[in-house]
């Protein structure tokens, strides 16, 4: 029976309708459910200047404008009250420098958005290298992954009459050359993997249709999906083709002149891998013996002469870059012309060195940051010397240090003003010991004068290499530590915080050890003295969610409220739900009654009990979520209603798995949440009197069973330039993970 634990088919689960995304049944409890939680929180009289201070925060003009440097040019997406889907645009080097840079305006997406009568997400651009200034712009109909792309002539400012294009889908674009796209296609779902990516590729010349163009690439339907793109050499250029086995297997192809697919001698399990002055750089997750009988290790930076290779099949030398360092973990590779930088997690806090070669082999150099915190690589110039990186704290707000023009000097660009005072508090690491005696770390932001328990907030991910590191959140200082709470961040097994081991420690069977590590980082803060279990709270998302609610299910004594957003909770038909089939190698299975026996022990939805006292739980997602289908979330949240248990339910109509495009919904989405938090932690006599209402407040309702009509004309998913960098193209995301709390 469901709700007392086991496997549970499709037959027996009295909340299966709920998965119908568009249902009129569906959205009709949707829609029921919004209405009981906006009136319920909403009523609280702290709750609009909760609002009002995420929307501020959200659309401050003084916010950082984060870029993309290209040549003299930086590229900006900025949204803002006055431009609330946002404006692409762009200004000189030198103009972005200054306090007040002169943008110039390239694609206004709310104006096209009113024009059009979609409320477009902007996903970002890819442009060539040509006199012409022709762009890939993908857009989001609803901020879903799948998106359309369309060529954008930067010269007219317009979309281009008869260019490349391509419906709304999974799919991606990428130039070859000036007058040819490389065409990863799931148009249709002939052209899907069973995971609902792109599994056929075609290159489409000018002129020519996509239909009668040439199949490159067909991949089976078990991958997790085929992508081509074109590799940024620098000096070279190549055609290559990936075909992606599982979340964390792939194999690389060179294309060759001929139109034959030549085998890259890598591991398949390379975690990271970039092309730098002709080498060919890359780390392994497991051991790997290179052709020439060099080993590689998890960890440490190998290379070959990719140039070489490429040029004539020279059997290639490897040559070691840099040696693993214990809990010392790789997290991004990026390079100019002349230099490599390699970002580093030492015990969970980010560093950076330069690496350069010559003659006399690889050699290293520290660049010089600010320390205990989160270094990220902002820019930097593959045809060119300069670089930028953004760095930030949990009390130091983030700041851009930009090189000088031959990226040895660095001086501080841009820093956003404080958001609240940071003085009253200290930020502190501490241990816990798992089950299995794992010591854990965990990042604890509190007052200095501290001296009784008080209401605490644990986040956490753990989950596909992805690392919870130190950074600055203005919502959190302002409607959690300002109100005299405490936040913690968890770094749990199953994330890349100690490299591949940590990741893979926790990994299918292994999964509860994650599970293990948070309930450890619970009790220790109890044992501590720092909250205790009625005051302590537990959120995440994506597979934060998914971790959430096994602390709801499994250690209900340990917390006095829940969060879960955007949430995987049915883990026996996680596969079912597209793209659920792509992250089996990080679950397991269901279909295989070993891995689902062991799925089945920790799914939250098959280990709802009616006789448990759980804490009260908050479940958020979004109809627009087509990476974690939204029927997780509200077949919860149902169960846990129909056995009596208290369970909130909040759903945004659009906004996708990370909360893109209009930001005034994510900003009530976030006040809910701290409200929910807030009256959770403080107990139901504390409740301040429910208040008047006056503020508008942003719809969350769904008005039509179908998202078709007006972007029915549309349906591709385009790689996102900023995010994946000038010379190699990154894998397919994780479930998600949201930037929590701007």
């Amino acid at each position: 029976m469901l709700g007392l634990g086991g496997s549970v088919s499709a037959a027996d689960d009295p909340f299966i309708w709920l998965e119908e995304r568009y249902g009129d049944r569906a959205i009709a409890w949707v829609n029921e459910q919004n209405t009981k939680t906006v009136d319920t929180f909403t009523a609280d009289p702290r709750f609009e200047s909760y609002f009002r201070t995420a929307l501020d925060i959200f659309t401050a003009e003084d916010n950082i404008a984060y870029g993309y440097a290209d040549g003299d040019l930086v590229y900006n997406f900025w949204q803002d009250a006055k431009n609330p889907l946002g404006i692409w645009r762009r200004t000189s080097v030198a103009s972005y420098k200054t306090d007040a840079p002169e943008w110039e305006t390239l694609l206004d997406v709310d104006r096209l958005g009113a024009a059009e009568g979609v409320k477009w997400v902007f996903y970002g651009a890819e442009c060539n290298d040509a006199e012409t200034q022709r762009c890939l712009i993908s857009l989001s109909p609803d901020g879903g992954d799948a998106a359309t792309v369309r060529e954008w002539d930067m010269a007219t400012r317009s979309f281009v009459a008869d260019g490349f294009a391509s419906p709304v889908s999974k799919s991606s674009m990428s130039w070859v050359g000036d007058d040819a796209v490389i065409v990863s296609s799931a148009y249709v779902e002939a052209e899907q993997t069973v995971s609902g990516y792109s599994r056929v590729v075609r290159i489409v010349k000018r002129g020519a249709t996509y239909a009668t163009s040439p199949v490159l690439y067909e991949g089976r339907r078990d991958d997790l999906a085929i992508r081509g793109y074109e590799l940024d050499g620098g000096a070279d250029r190549y055609v290559m083709v990936s075909r992606e086995i599982d979340f964390y297997t792939s194999e690389l192809y060179l294309v060759g002149s001929d139109g034959t697919l030549i085998a890259a001698p890598m591991p398949t399990d390379a975690m990271m891998w970039i092309l730098f002055k002709g080498q060919m750089v890359f780390s392994p997750r497991t051991p790997w013996t290179a052709p020439d009988g060099t080993l590689t290790r998890p960890g440490g930076l190998y290379a070959f002469d990719f140039r070489a290779w490429a040029a004539d099949g020279t059997e290639p030398t490897f040559t070691t870059v840099r040696e693993p360092v214990e809990r010392v973990a790789l997290s991004g590779l990026s390079a100019t012309k002349d230099r490599l930088f390699v970002t580093l997690l030492d015990n969970v806090r980010g560093r950076v060195v330069a690496l350069e070669t010559g003659e006399g082999g690889w050699t290293s150099t520290p660049v010089v940051l600010p320390d205990n915190g989160d270094v990220y690589i902002n820019h930097t110039d593959y045809h060119g010397s300069t670089v930028s990186f953004s760095f930030q704290d949990f009390l130091t707000p983030p700041s851009i240090l930009w090189s000088d023009d031959e990226g040895r000097t660095l001086e501080t660009v841009k820093s956003l003003k404080p958001r609240f005072d940071a003085s009253p508090y200290v930020s502190e690491q501490f241990e816990a010991v798992s089950a299995d005696g794992t010591k854990v770390p965990y990042f604890v932001v509190r007052r200095k004068d501290q001296s009784a328990p008080v209401p605490a907030l644990i986040y956490g991910y753990g989950g596909f290499e992805t690392s919870m590191t130190p950074w600055y959140s203005s919502l959190r200082g302002k409607l959690w530590l300002e109100q005299g709470n405490v936040s913690v961040l968890a770094n749990i097994r199953g994330g890349g915080e100690f490299g591949a081991e940590w990741h893979q420690a926790a990994l299918q069977e292994n999964r509860q050890r994650a599970y293990d590590d948070m309930a450890a980082i619970a009790e220790d803060l109890i044992t501590r003295g720092i909250t205790t279990a009625k005051q302590l709270a537990v959120q995440g998302g994506s597979n934060g969610g998914l971790l959430a609610g096994v602390m709801l299910t499994q250690r209900p004594d340990l917390f006095g409220a829940v969060i879960s957003d955007v949430p995987l909770l049915d883990m026996l038909r996680y596969t079912e739900l597209p793209p659920g089939a792509s992250w089996i190698a990080e679950y397991g299975d269901p279909a295989i009654p070993e891995q689902a026996e062991f799925l089945a022990k920790y799914s939250p939805y098959q280990n709802v009990k009616a006789d448990v006292d759980y804490p009260p739980a908050l479940f958020t997602t979004s109809t627009a979520d087509d990476r974690v289908h939204p029927g997780h979330a509200r077949k919860m949240a149902a169960l846990m209603q129909s056995l009596g248990h208290e369970a909130w339910f909040s759903e945004n109509t659009e906004g996708g798995h990370g909360g893109n495009g209009d930001q005034g919904p994510q900003a009530f989405s976030y006040a809910l949440q701290f409200i929910f938090l807030q009256r959770a932690l403080e107990g139901e006599e504390n409740h301040p009197a429910t208040a008047e209402r006056s503020i508008d407040i942003p719809h969350l309702g769904i008005e039509t069973a179908s998202p078709e009509g007006a972007v029915d004309r549309f349906r591709s998913r385009g790689d996102r330039r900023a995010d994946l960098g000038r010379n190699q193209k990154g894998r397919l995301r994780p479930p998600g993970l949201q930037q929590y709390w701007q």
